[in-house]
């Protein structure tokens, strides 16, 4: 089966000579694509019309979109909803018009972590921007809405992804909300959790056999069958615009810290698009002035066992080497992560580190989180949580210095990982001598660890 390009343009909106983009004839300039002017490679640096295309017909690189950003301020910024859509001056689509419903994700709480810092032994301040507030209760929904304004743009009647569980949810829900039809394709070995809330909204829901990365390769080959031509896979042929939701994490981070920027964040490992978009909203704030340069330091989690890009960070490749991924931590599960490489060029760049933590020390994170903040983590912010803990014991973290975690998924999704390690405190009969009996035990329990 063939795969979705475009062909290569002398100017960002004109398509090349002897042929047109390989694109839905309503795509290259149409209305809606606010700021948005092309596609470029991230390799070569070639340019092409705004299409459904993520690979470059000249080297094979990865595509993103290019922007001629106008009249960016703060204020225009602060008057906008409190939603991924104030950023549409800097997002490749405009915010969604009163017809075009949509799940209006973003502008999540930043939780400042007092309990957790001294948990830690940290000094300075800690904070978790906190992501399970979303509509369908992970930072996919971002991602989802900008994939979904541009598949509206492109004609593009039908979402589709491929997912390790979040984005399942996210497509499913985005697509029964806006009326579309959704496909999602995931592992079978998914957590019930994501799978049924995925398929309450009542899209098609296909189960592969397999890896991410087998379900990932499956629904490339789709991408220019006759049969999904009206079809768009967000995290395919949609990816430049898909994975630009990402930024809007980092846009609020620097807008809720008072518009400047952490000394350091922790963010967590599965494609790798996170942590590098988190990095180019810091760097697209700057270069616009809308905050102030100042030094901060990117640091990546992932889980040990599916750590391809720590490994390759620890010994010092710029290549990332796919592996089988085996960890309780399902969401960050991909053995082969397209951004890898873009993430070892942004810890590196910034200074900072990539770390991996066994599945033990995951659940011991979540653990953490919940009793010191009451936020309950699903397993990649127990990644982030148990990561930070190891990088501040090795030294490559500052204790001292202003710290941002992200928490991308709540942990309803994935109860399964501490089913076996939390429960009941005791059951008893409805008798209040039992119940001081067991309050004493805790206490004195209490004092004999605290002595």
């Amino acid at each position: 089966m063939s795969t979705s390009y475009v062909t290569p343009s002398s100017t960002p909106d004109a398509g090349a000579p002897g042929g047109d983009p390989v694109v839905p004839p309503s795509a290259a300039g149409s209305p809606g694509f606010g700021p948005a002017s092309r596609l470029t490679c991230r390799e070569c640096g070639s340019s092409y019309a705004l299409g459904a295309a993520y690979a470059c017909e000249e080297c094979f690189g990865p595509l993103e979109v290019g922007y001629d950003f106008v009249d960016v301020t703060r204020e225009r910024i602060e008057a906008g909803p409190p939603s991924i859509w104030r950023y549409s001056c800097l997002l490749p689509v405009a915010a969604y018009a009163g017809d075009e419903p949509n799940l209006n994700p973003g502008f999540t709480r930043l939780v400042r972590a007092d309990n957790l810092a001294r948990a830690l032994g940290m000094t300075g301040t800690l904070w978790v921007k906190d992501d399970s507030g979303n509509p369908t209760h992970s930072f996919k929904d971002r991602v989802v809405a900008v994939a979904q304004s541009a598949a509206r743009r492109l004609g593009l009647s039908t979402i589709a992804c491929a997912s390790t569980g979040n984005l399942a949810n996210a497509v499913a829900a985005a697509a029964a909300r806006a009326g579309q039809h959704s496909v999602v394709v995931i592992p079978s070995d998914l957590e019930a959790g994501k799978v049924l809330s995925t398929a309450a909204y009542g899209g098609i829901l296909l189960a592969v056999d397999g890896n991410y990365d087998d379900v990932n390769r499956l629904c490339s080959e789709l991408v220019g069958d006759p049969l999904t031509e009206d079809w768009g896979f967000v995290n395919v042929n949609l990816r430049p615009y898909y994975a630009e939701g990402s930024k809007t994490v980092g846009y609020e981070i620097a807008e809720q810290l008072g518009w400047r920027l952490p000394q350091q964040v922790v963010a967590p490992i599965a494609s790798g698009s996170l942590l590098t978009k988190v990095d180019k909203a810091f760097r697209e704030f700057i270069s616009l002035g809308l905050i102030e340069d100042t030094a901060y330091k990117v640091f990546g989690a992932q889980a040990t066992g599916c750590s391809p890009v720590a490994q390759a960070f620890r010994a010092g490749q710029d290549v990332v080497r796919p592996v089988r991924p085996d960890t309780i931590a399902k969401s960050l599960a991909i053995g082969n992560p397209a951004d890898g490489p873009y993430a070892l060029d942004v810890v590196r760049r910034t200074g900072g580190s990539i770390e991996d933590v066994t599945d033990a020390e995951v659940v011991e994170g979540i653990r953490l989180l919940a009793e010191t903040e009451g936020i309950f983590a699903e397993t990649a912010g127990g990644v982030t949580v148990a990561t930070l803990r190891k990088l501040i014991a090795s030294g490559a973290l500052d204790p001292a210095a202003e710290t941002v975690i992200l928490n991308t998924g709540d942990g309803l999704k994935t109860l399964d990982a501490i089913s076996n390690v939390v429960g009941v405190t005791a059951t008893i009969p409805p008798d209040v001598d039992r119940v001081t009996e067991i309050l004493a035990a805790r206490a004195a329990s209490a004092a004999s660890a605290g002595s």
